[in-house]
């Protein structure tokens, strides 16, 4: 401790100014985050924390709801939206009482327009800036860079997505794990849902297949998170190179949005900067290519801008060429590409791009991963 650096006190203490952030993950409803974080609630209170409810749902489980009692509770905004009377956190209140630890559950929840935020996670990282201490809540499947995944397993988009950065900055990740017989018979003795919607959800969502499936990309997160956490406690040799990551995309929009998550998920797990490039060739000049590929590509962009990379947007003649300049220019440590669409004996026979990029990057100690 004697041996810190002036600067690093400094970091200290403005890490100490910003609230933590714990966040419990579910493979899906009914597995008890809720339940769990209510109960820690009056663990805190007993042991004199100043502890307020910001916003929970209970979903009018009884058990869940009977935690309530004995809590203080901040009385939700209400809002009117489409002559319907709504209720949301009251952020405003929350800053104002300054409490030393809030709940804020629902983490992916989308707020009422005209609410200061768009998404309660953006709440979250206000109170956060604030200096009060968040416990919050999310279903693995609104997590942004494995909704895809999600998607093949449920047959389902979910539109609520929470950006990986947000368990990024989460100090600790908690994850409520039941067997997919536990959940269906939780399920089936109506602790999730009302008798009237038990049969559907087993028909659809609740198949013991699709959640042992959910269940390992919850287990996967938050190991994923604790080894994390375990790198950045330990001391580093600080004259390795830091990871980077460039995501090289087209305006292919399916391919594009898969390199873009498959990469944020590398980035995340090593907590590394990364970079999105799109080389525009002339034959992808905005006069050539197509309205719809243009709109596609600028949702692109913004969607890895929101899971925390680096839009580069490249003017080139050579693909290859532009991908080595921007590596070497940006310290990148992996280059990541889609799949070629000519099978690789195509791939090395008919092009000089692919193997020159090979040989470039090797020359200058970067990996190059194909995405499938």
């Amino acid at each position: 401790m004697g041996n810190k650096k002036p600067e690093d006190w400094l970091q200290d203490i403005l890490q100490e100014e910003k609230g933590k952030l714990k966040i419990y993950i579910g493979m899906s409803a009914g597995v008890g985050k809720t339940y769990r974080i209510l109960q820690e609630a009056h663990t805190l209170l007993r042991n004199g924390v100043n502890i307020k409810v910001g916003y929970v749902e209970t979903h009018n489980r009884q058990e869940t709801a009977a935690l309530l009692t004995g809590l203080p509770v901040i009385p939700r905004r209400e809002v009117y939206y489409k002559g319907k009377k709504l209720e949301e956190l009251d952020l405003q209140a929350v800053l104002l009482l300054h409490p030393e630890v809030v709940i804020v559950d629902e983490l992916a929840h989308t707020n009422i327009p005209g609410s200061k935020n768009d998404k309660r996670w953006q709440d979250v990282l206000d109170i956060l800036d604030a200096g009060i201490d968040v416990i919050s809540a999310v279903n693995i499947q609104h997590i942004e860079s494995i909704n895809e995944e999600v998607r093949q397993i449920t047959g389902v988009e979910v539109q609520e997505r929470v950006p990986d950065s947000i368990l990024q900055r989460a100090n600790e990740v908690v994850n409520i794990d039941l067997t997919a017989d536990e959940l269906i018979t939780r399920l089936k003795e109506g602790k999730i849902y009302d008798k009237e919607k038990v049969q559907q959800a087993l028909k659809h969502f609740f198949q013991a297949e699709k959640i042992l499936q959910l269940r390992e990309l919850a287990l996967k997160e938050v190991a994923g998170q604790v080894e994390r956490k375990v790198e950045s406690e330990v001391t580093r040799d600080r004259s390795l190179r830091p990871e980077r990551f460039l995501a090289c995309i087209s305006s292919n929009h399916v391919t594009a949005q898969r390199i873009i998550r498959k990469t944020a998920r590398l980035a995340s797990y090593y907590q590394s900067r990364w970079y999105v490039l799109y080389v525009q060739t002339p034959k992808e000049s905005m006069e050539k290519i197509a309205l719809d590929r243009q709109r596609h590509l600028i949702n692109n962009f913004k969607n890895a801008t929101e899971l925390g990379a680096e839009v580069l947007q490249v003017k080139a003649d050579n693909i290859a060429d532009a991908i080595i300049r921007e590596s070497i220019a940006r310290e990148v440590t992996t280059v990541c590409i889609g799949k070629p669409h000519l099978n690789i004996l195509q791939v090395i026979i008919r092009t000089n791009v692919f193997n020159q990029l090979l040989r470039t990057l090797t020359t200058n100690d970067i990996d190059l991963i194909i995405l499938s």
